[in-house]
């Protein structure tokens, strides 16, 4: 079966020495094996998300994070402002009212970043149990700078928690959850973990447990502090899947073999070589100078590329990128550089990409 490699964002490329660790005979949910199993990805999750503090392991999606975050965050009567700069952090909007939650929101032009001005003008005079912000809006190429929102936060609004989706970033750029006062940090296997889609992390501060014991009607399959009782025994509540946390122990080991500050830094490599490449090639690039993401670059169509017609060209070289979210469809392309991709991989695409352009 032939195989078409991805640069797009999400799923990433899984090498299959990681798709190969999946297929270990199966254990039991409830055995030592598996409490083992577990145990280990937790402390190499740690180091991913240089944190001390616990990080949740989940069976789903990121979405099912974000409203993991939200039900354990806000209280009832309590506000949750949503900072939408793309389409993801609009689902953040979207998850907080379906979670009933006085969810409001606050609306930048696609493109920007959610900038600590924005929040800070915001929040000014009321009361906010949290804020939910993207940090990598997979939709736009927009990196927006949550270390600098946190402090902002820390200073002048120290009761409101920080909710920060970090899906399409995590392990692709640089996320120092501690050090930046985060007190949410979420993300998902797919992206630039690169590793099959199906398991979701957040990495949770002591103050979110704290507001927890605060709100009512937390669920059951998202309680934070339902988590925390089985995490301490290196457990989860309901059963894990088993196969996947057998891929990730392996592909978060060879991510701390490879080491965090030169994975971020091949990322920043990949980035810059494929917004060169657009640049050079009469596109633009759609997210604001100085807040262009490590891990998709969304290029604006300024030529007016038939993305079908580039689509089969790619996919006969056995290769594939992503046509604009939303409403951009059609209006931008959207470029992959995460996970596992090297610089010669990135280059091959480019190449594509560049005769393409000449045929």
């Amino acid at each position: 079966m032939s195989h078409t490699r991805l640069f797009i964002p999400g799923p990433s490329e899984v090498r299959p020495e990681i798709l190969q660790a999946q297929t270990a005979p199966m254990i039991g949910h409830r055995s030592g094996d598996c409490d083992a199993l577990i145990a280990s990805v937790e402390a190499k999750l740690q180091q991913v998300f240089m944190t001390a503090n616990r990080v949740y392991i989940l069976a789903s999606s990121g979405s099912g994070l974000q409203e993991a975050a939200i039900r354990n965050s806000v209280r009832a009567g309590q506000r949750v402002a949503c900072f939408v700069n793309g389409a993801f952090s609009l689902r953040w909007h979207e998850v907080a009212a379906g979670c009933g939650k006085e969810a409001v929101r606050f609306d930048l032009p696609w493109g920007q970043p959610v900038r600590p001005a924005d929040v800070d003008a915001a929040l000014a005079g009321g009361a906010w149990d949290a804020v939910a912000v993207v940090h990598n809006e997979t939709s736009t190429g927009v990196a927006s700078p949550v270390g600098e929102i946190a402090a902002l936060l820390r200073a002048s609004y120290p009761e409101t928690l920080l909710l920060v989706d970090a899906v399409s970033s995590l392990a692709g750029d640089w996320i120092p959850t501690d050090a930046w006062g985060l007190d949410i940090c979420l993300t998902s296997s797919q992206k630039a973990l690169a590793l099959p889609p199906g398991l979701a992390f957040a990495a949770v501060s002591d103050r979110v447990l704290a507001r927890a014991r605060e709100v009512s009607g937390r669920g059951w399959y998202f309680d934070f502090l339902v988590l925390e009782k089985y995490l301490v025994k290196n457990t989860t509540p309901a059963t894990p899947a088993i196969s996947l946390l057998r891929a990730a122990d392996r592909q978060l080991g060879d991510i701390l073999a490879e080491g965090m500050d030169a994975r971020v830094a091949r990322h920043g490599r990949l980035a810059s070589l494929t917004q060169q490449w657009a640049l050079s090639h009469g596109f633009g690039l759609f997210a604001a100078e100085g807040y262009r993401s490590q891990t998709v670059t969304c290029v604006e169509n300024t030529p007016g590329i038939d993305y079908a017609a580039l689509s089969r060209f790619l996919k006969a070289r056995g290769l594939a990128i992503s046509n604009g979210y939303g409403d951009l469809k059609g209006k931008t392309l959207r470029i992959a550089h995460m996970g596992d991709v090297s610089e010669a991989e990135m280059q091959e695409l480019l190449d594509a990409l560049s005769d393409y352009m000449v045929n």
